[in-house]
């Protein structure tokens, strides 16, 4: 009788749960896909169904949009960090897990790679009661994880000091526009609301609210692609973008750590004919709400790269169109070009979703920033002889300009998501790159600028290699080390330089420079400080149209004036200079040399011209021009900053400019270069020979004008300044301090018995007293305003 009653209760409460469930599911809106979802309205909840545990898939977080400031980094379209996730049971629970792919064991030997998935830690993403347990799945109220702060916002404007904000859950809401199910992927959505105080100026210019924030963000799980896919090795001299780990079944004798090459997946349908079509083109599409001409102007530039796949035998295998109607741009099924809007102008970059095991791309994703368009268009105009003379709507050979570096961008861009990493040393191979940045290549002909060459066209020769290492089918009569390295070959005489070795303000490589120009970064600087002065005797009220304030042609001024700045920081570095590459035991490639003393003068020589008044007055008959600022055209951080309230401050230009020169030249890293090389060959360059002849030009110059000799006076108080900074930098060495001190003992004495300049040579000799008195107490007193931003040109990553 007791059994009867246990099952008959059993079947009632069964019954009357199915019967609740079923009534309730008239109100679920149901999804059907990679992962099968249901969605309550009344609830605003999503239930979803696991079928598989224990069976690996791809988690992507991404923000559908964003905060709108290059400062801040929280982009529309931004995506976040993949993972391979799987899903396991722990009693009542199913636990999102994340493998730790940073150490395996690739091996059919299941034993060994239980040891090393046993010896390093996992990570659990999330925990979910289990609601319901179906015949063959499980039930999960999905809600919270897609409404956690998954991209990290709120630590991100913590981080950037831009306050404290909270997840608002009262104010959050799942979204269903982007909502949707498909065979290999589903996708969700969340508005989430973040509650807190914008702290920063940079945050609150662009917040409608100070005290709240929303964004929608979005979550991919994806299938992960099947087993065919090949990995290719990587090699340092290839410019590919890589994924690396630790495969603890390697043989003792064998490098643990593997490396290989990020691509996507490509093959033909015909593999034995030397041209075919792809099994899959590569196929990009280009966000619609992109306007003309921006808009055709980014389509050519991305489908430059269908040269080099032509290259290898592939016939229309990387094509680019418009997005369809309707299509999710953060959709992993596609590719995208998207047009991303900020209140200041930043750095454009390009992202892929990889699958982490292999390296495979599954998804590229470029952000495009709007306003870079603007900022080449303000260079040309800032160059043309009287841009505006006469016809305020005379504006084709600036629109050109602007819209040939947006090709240029937008091929520079694509080419990270489909593999490549920068190349800053192609500009001294005739632009072999577009993965280089390009400053504009400005001619001087006839004694007038041209500037419609500014931007190359077309992919280069570099990245027709690239593209070759990366994607070429193997020949079956080679190994795969045998063809990569025939490939890398016919590299000969082309440079390869990255990130690492050309950013840094102290950085070494001769070659490898960002934003510059010409086989030799000296003959460049010379031509460009040539244009430059040209420019400006040509600078107008002409290069603004009728009826504009006069403090936008002072804002026209700022990217002409520090037109240099570029090619400077790329001379600064032949300076202790080395030539090195990415080589390998077995090729030819060129180790590691120092700078010849030849080249490394004549670097310094045209470098000083950087530092003369002469090429940093700015001339009297401009200044006229830039009268103080206008109502409602108040100073931003693209203006010319000021020691002088609201009149423009020309001596603060001359010391803004002399100020970064002096930064390069003056490096504690470099110094201790100079010094080491100078010890290695006493016919080299050293570090008291830069300093004598940086003396020389500057502190032991002067002239009769007095407007040149307080420009010079402005150079002369910061290059002091720099070495004193130079002697107790914690970063330089006993031997840079001591030549350091011995420049600023010898010019003391010079000082002391020098009679010109006698006044302003007085507040340098107290100076130098009070620093040696003791110099543990030593402060930069840099009076230089801020430089304008700058980087990256042609508007960051």
């Amino acid at each position: 009788m007791k059994f009867f009653l246990a099952i008959f209760l059993s079947l009632s409460i069964s019954s009357a749960f199915y019967s609740q469930t079923s009534k309730e599911e008239e109100d679920l809106e149901k999804y059907k896909g990679f992962f099968n979802f249901e969605y309550s309205e009344k609830e605003d909840k999503i239930f979803l169904e696991v079928k598989d545990l224990d069976t690996e898939f791809l988690y992507v977080h991404s923000l559908t949009t964003g905060i709108g400031s290059n400062d801040v980094g929280l982009d529309r379209g931004q995506i976040g960090n993949e993972a391979v996730v799987k899903f396991i049971k722990a009693g009542n629970k199913l636990l999102l897990i994340q493998p730790n792919l940073k150490y395996r064991a690739i091996t059919d030997n299941t034993l060994e790679k239980k040891s090393v998935e046993e010896a390093f830690a996992t990570s659990v993403l999330y925990g979910f009661e289990i609601k319901e347990k179906r015949r063959n799945s499980y039930i999960i109220d999905l809600t919270p994880l897609i409404m956690e702060d998954a991209h990290g916002v709120s630590s991100s404007l913590k981080r950037g000091n831009h306050g404290n904000f909270n997840l608002n859950r009262s104010k959050s809401a799942l979204s269903l526009g982007m909502t949707k199910a498909f065979p290999n992927n589903v996708e969700f959505e969340a508005l989430l609301t973040f509650d807190g105080e914008a702290t920063s100026q940079t945050l609150r210019e662009v917040l409608p609210n100070n005290n709240a924030l929303t964004v929608t963000q979005h979550h991919s799980f994806v299938k992960l692609p099947d087993d065919n896919y090949k990995k290719r090795a990587f090699d340092p001299r290839s410019g590919a973008i890589y994924i690396s780990y630790s495969d603890y079944s390697t043989p003792v004798f064998e490098p643990i750590e593997k490396r290989y090459v990020v691509r996507h997946r490509l093959e033909k349908i015909e593999p034995n004919k030397e041209i075919s079509e792809a099994v899959e083109p590569i196929v990009y599409y280009l966000d619609p709400g992109t306007p003309e001409p921006v808009k055709s102007a980014l389509l050519d530039g991305a489908r430059w790269w269908n040269e080099a796949y032509e290259a290898i035998g592939y016939k229309n295998a990387f094509q680019v169109k418009m997005l369809p109607e309707g299509a999710d741009p953060l959709d992993v099924r596609y590719n995208v070009i998207q047009w991303v809007h900020r209140s200041t102008r930043g750095w454009s970059y390009g992202a892929s979703v990889i699958d982490p095991r292999t390296g495979e791309i599954i998804k590229g994703h470029v952000s495009l920033g709007s306003l870079r368009i603007r900022q080449d268009f303000l260079i040309a105009q800032a160059l043309l002889n009287k841009a505006f003379a006469g016809n305020d709507e005379n504006h084709e050979q600036m629109m050109e300009m602007a819209i040939a570096r947006i090709r240029q961008l937008s091929a520079h861009e694509v080419g990270h998501t489909i593999g490549f990493a920068h190349n800053f040393a192609a500009s001294t191979n005739n632009n072999a790159s577009v993965m280089d940045y390009p400053h504009p290549q400005f001619k001087l002909e006839n004694d007038e600028i041209v500037v419609s060459d500014a931007y190359s066209t077309g992919i280069g020769a570099w990245d027709k290699i690239t593209v070759k290492y990366s994607y070429a089918d193997l020949p079956s009569e080679k190994t795969e080390k045998q063809f990569l390295n025939s490939v890398l070959a016919e590299a000969k005489g082309l440079r390869f330089i990255t990130d690492s070795d050309a950013r840094a303000s102290g950085g070494a490589n001769a070659f490898g420079h960002l934003w510059d120009n010409g086989s030799s970064a000296s003959e460049g600087l010379k031509e460009l400080l040539e244009i430059r002065k040209k420019a400006i005797s040509n600078f107008s009220v002409d290069n603004i149209r009728t009826g504009e304030s006069y403090s936008v042609l002072e804002d026209v001024f700022v990217p002409l004036y520090f037109l240099h700045r570029y090619q400077t920081e790329a001379v600064a570095k032949l300076i202790g200079g080395l030539d090195y590459s990415y080589a390998v035991k077995g090729d030819d490639r060129n180790i590691v040399q120092t700078i010849s003393a030849e080249d490394q003068k004549e670097a310094l020589s045209i470098y000083l011209k950087t530092l003369d008044a002469e090429a940093l007055a700015i001339p009297k008959d401009k200044l006229k021009l830039f009268p103080p600022r206008a109502y409602g055209y108040a100073r931003s951080r693209e203006s010319f900053k000021s020691n002088t309230g609201v009149a423009f401050d020309a001596l603060g230009a001359a010391g803004t400019a002399s100020d970064l020169s002096l930064d390069y030249l003056l490096h504690p890293e470099r110094a201790a270069r100079l010094i080491q090389q100078k010890a290695l060959d006493n016919s080299n360059l050293g570090l008291n020979e830069i300093l004598e002849e940086l003396i020389n030009a500057t502190l032991k110059k002067s002239f009769k004008d007095s407007y040149l000799q307080q420009v010079q006076n402005t150079i002369n108080y910061n290059v002091l300044q720099h070495l004193f900074n130079l002697s107790v930098n914690n970063r330089s060495i006993a031997q840079v301090k001591a030549v350091s001190n011995s420049a600023i003992n010898s010019l003391h004495s010079w000082l002391r018995s020098n009679t010109n300049n006698e006044v302003f040579n007085q507040q340098l000799l107290l100076e130098i007293d009070r620093f040696k008195k003791d110099p543990d107490l030593f402060k930069p007193k840099m009076q230089a305003p801020k430089i304008p931003d700058g980087s990256p040109i042609g508007s960051y990553n």
